[in-house]
């Protein structure tokens, strides 16, 4: 082959993959909350493996198109960089602006059906090809660098987890469009330095694109904002708005001088005005809220506020006489609105006698305390949007780590001898199907058997607020100790009196008609019995699969896959299906950016010797190494506090520690005990996981956060240093195996993308039907198949001929370079 082999300027390009390196992971966080906002929060489980289909479709490029290897490596950085910006511009307009209504895909047959499963397939496109340019110019740069590849591959490393690292407080002050445009500036950038001075119109071209994305990112030109889908309410008429780490935050006045916050285009809470004036707060002795104090009789002398929101739960908390009051919110953009940007508007909550307002993650700040609450109140996230169908539905494939039983659990023991806890949940029809009540209280018993409770029925007490129309509100109130007859007492005397209040469960009671008085007053066999016979799963779920909303099982939904939906029962496994779609959606652009090239190589494909065991090998990394990724990602939530922090401190700590087990990999190759060994290790790795994780991290609760992501990278650094070795190996064992070496790395490496990009999709739901312990020795299982082939693919090696050319092509030596 007549690849060009030069050697350029190597510190151009030790800065350019660098720049390009961290730009592709800023682009990578940034599109996972533009997706989260624009779509839903499980869509961005997609994100993660178009980028990888991006990046390794580039790789892909360069090996198989000769055009490419004859092109100098300057022109390559210069060119992808320019178009590879503009490509990235144009994405995000197209993606921000496109309108789309996911819950129509499945009205089946119909024309809107087909129109927005396209308008994804477009959205997936776009996303898709803004890491193409990434992708070629990583592949050349270290393909072409034989002597200087260690130093290259160690700028890109560094680049991609400074990346990941940067990308939170980067979004929390420009926001995840200007982020984006961030990444396209960094590529624009690389690709003016490198360009040759002979391409004077590129020069120019580059120039303006320059100068363009500086404007944009200085403000001086707005972006168009963007559109969400039809389900949501959208940004229209909002009178505030700000993008956080957390979810994006939208105020908006309706009549009655009420705001409503939208939470990513969803309804999410209320923000009501307070004079300072506790005389206005009347409201509230007709409101569900009232309950808790009811039940009290006497004011909390200590109350903790888990999701304080805007403060409807304060206000409230303040007409109750509540002594002191601690209101806990994750999302800094909502707290600012109490002590900033709306503080006169709400009556400066944060400064009224006994208030005070904590920006935190609610498990995390529940852990530090040493207190006893007389109330613990959890306000619901979608409490103030139960008749918003698609809303509700948004939170099926979330990680609901505040709503396990190792959370309620801790809750019960912070409580003071006489405190309770509260829960609400929206419900879209109590009477009909209460499955979030049903599915807590569930949890709940399991809760209080975990610290010794035998007669969970006398510790709770259960209300609902049911409006037939406009979507209901159930009240779960637990206690350490049974409740008294006095207690009791009290909570029936007043839960009539309530507008539209109807009693479920209270000690001491017959069941009534609601399967939840059933659950409540069952023994555990009862309950067992009732739940398994209940149309939905309301299993107690725990921490190690805290899908909460997760109510009806994958077998179930598979069966009646073709059956059409009513877009307005969110928990009829529309969330299901959707993650269903995404993975027929991996499945297939995987197979024709990753596969389908290869049709241009078939007579070199034809005759590899043993693609058949190399593709189990690669086949097992991509899955098993996702496994890995995806659910260290997700058991991290809890600890880091947000999805958004846990996905970019493993992403960061996978890369680089990756990176480093790929090259020293490179010095143990050939030692036949190296497989045995790394598999035992990963043995090791995995148990720790399963069995002492949970107690390190449980332990490390009430650190800091910068503490706690401290811990999150020594924890992945075993992980990823023993991952990072498998690839290499297998890739240069496979390229020892015929003349076409560069063909069969590409092969092998598009396999391994392939099962790559279905496992970031199969990994969840794995998860959420089995639990993430039982996926990560499924990882294990998957490495021990892949050590196996190992070993097939080294028998083949020894039989096989020594090809004509020992020396790998520069494109080999990219990919073997590469961690998954």
């Amino acid at each position: 082959m007549a690849e060009v082999h030069e050697g350029g300027s190597r510190a151009r390009q030790t800065v350019a993959i660098f720049l390009v390196s961290l730009a592709g992971l800023l682009l990578e966080v940034g599109y996972t909350r533009i997706v989260s906002y624009k779509l839903w929060y499980y869509y961005t489980y997609l994100v993660i493996g178009l980028a990888l289909l991006g990046i390794g479709s580039g790789g892909i490029f360069v090996v198989l198109f000769k055009r490419l290897r004859r092109t100098s490596t300057e022109k390559i950085i210069a060119l992808c960089s320019i178009f590879g910006a503009i490509s990235i511009v144009v994405g995000y307009v197209v993606i921000s602006r496109l309108p789309v209504d996911t819950l129509s895909i499945w009205d089946y047959g119909t024309r809107a059906s087909f129109k927005n499963l396209a308008i994804i397939g477009v959205i997936c496109f776009f996303i898709f090809s803004s890491f193409i340019a990434l992708g070629i110019i990583v592949s050349t740069i270290l393909g072409r660098a034989p002597d200087g590849i260690g130093r290259l591959y160690f700028a890109d490393l560094i680049g991609a987890g400074l990346g990941c690292l940067a990308a939170i407080p980067l979004i929390t002050r420009l926001g995840p469009p200007d982020v984006i445009m961030v990444s396209a500036l960094i590529f624009t950038v690389v690709g003016l330095l490198a360009l040759p001075r002979r391409l004077g119109v590129m020069m120019g071209l580059g120039a303006v694109v320059g100068v363009f994305l500086i404007l944009i990112v200085t403000s001086v030109i707005t972006l168009p904002d963007v559109r969400t889908e039809d389900t949501k309410a959208g940004p229209a008429n909002a009178a505030f708005s700000d993008w956080g780490p957390v979810f994006r935050v939208d105020v908006l006045f309706v009549p009655g001088n009420q705001a409503l916050l939208l939470h990513d285009g969803t309804f999410g809470s209320a923000l009501h005005k307070y004079n300072d004036d506790p005389t206005t707060l009347g409201r509230y002795d007709q409101d569900p809220r009232a309950l808790p104090f009811k039940v009290l009789g006497n004011p909390p002398e200590k109350e903790l506020i888990i999701g304080s929101a805007a403060g409807n739960e304060i206000l409230a908390s303040l007409h109750f006489h509540a002594k002191k009051i601690e209101g806990v919110e994750l999302n800094p953009v909502t707290l600012s609105l109490l002590t900033d940007h709306y503080k006169k508007y709400s009556g400066d909550l944060g400064h009224q006698p006994g208030v005070s307002l904590h920006q935190a993650d609610g498990r995390t700040y529940l852990a530090r305390s040493k207190e006893k609450y007389d109330l613990v109140w959890y306000v619901a996230p979608d409490s103030y949007a139960a008749n918003n169908a698609a809303s509700s539905g948004a939170f099926v494939l979330s990680e609901s780590y505040l709503y396990t039983k190792e959370m309620i659990a801790s809750s019960l023991q912070h409580l003071s001898g006489k405190g309770i806890m509260v829960v609400q949940f929206g419900e879209l029809d109590f009477e009909g199907a209460p499955n979030r009540t049903a599915r807590y209280v569930m949890t709940a018993r399991a809760a209080m058997k975990q610290i010794g409770i035998k007669d969970p029925g006398n510790h709770m007490i259960v209300s609902a607020f049911i409006t037939h129309k406009t979507g209901d509100l159930s009240t779960i109130i637990l206690k350490r100790t049974p409740f008294t007859p006095a207690e009791v007492a009290r909570y029936r005397r007043v839960a009539p009196t309530l507008p539209k209040v109807s009693e479920v469960w209270a000690p001491g009671q017959q069941p009534g008609p609601s399967v939840v008085s059933h659950l409540a007053a069952a023994t555990d066999a009862q309950a067992a019995t009732i739940a398994a016979s209940y149309p939905r799963d309301i299993s107690a779920i725990s921490d190690d699969s805290p899908f909460f909303w997760h109510f009806v099982p994958f077998d179930s939904v598979i069966r009646n896959i073709f059956h059409p939906l009513s877009a307005q029962n969110p928990e009829d496994s529309i969330g299901e299906r959707v993650l269903l779609l995404l993975l027929s959606v991996s499945v297939l652009y995987a197979a024709v950016f990753l596969l389908a090239p290869f049709f241009f190589v078939r007579k070199e494909w034809r005759s590899l010797p043993g693609k058949g065991i190399s593709a189990v090998y690669f086949s097992a990394l991509g899955l098993g190494f996702m496994f890995f990724e995806i659910t260290m990602i997700q058991r991290l939530v809890r600890f880091l506090g947000y999805p958004t922090y846990s996905l970019t401190v493993t992403l960061a700590s996978i890369l680089v520690f990756t990176g480093i087990g790929a090259l020293v990999s490179k010095r143990l190759a050939g030692r036949r005990w190296l497989m045995p060994v790394l598999l035992a290790v990963l043995c090791v790795i995995t148990l720790f996981y399963e069995v002492g994780l949970d107690n390190l991290t449980n332990s490390l609760l009430d650190q800091s956060l910068a503490v706690r992501v401290l811990v999150s990278l020594i924890v992945l650094a075993p992980l990823g240093l023993c991952l990072g070795m498998f690839m290499p190996l297998g890739l240069s064992l496979v390229g020892k195996l015929s003349d076409h070496a560069d063909e069969y790395i590409a092969w092998s490496w598009a396999v391994n993308g392939f099962f790559s990009v279905i496992g970031s999709v199969l990994t969840t739901i794995l998860s959420m039907s089995f639990g993430f312990s039982t996926v990560q020795y499924m990882a294990l299982v998957v490495y021990a198949i892949a050590a196996l082939a190992f070993t097939r693919i080294s028998a083949v090696a020894r039989r096989t001929p020594a090809p004509a050319e020992t020396g790998a092509g520069p494109e080999m030596r990219t990919l073997e370079a590469t961690p998954t």
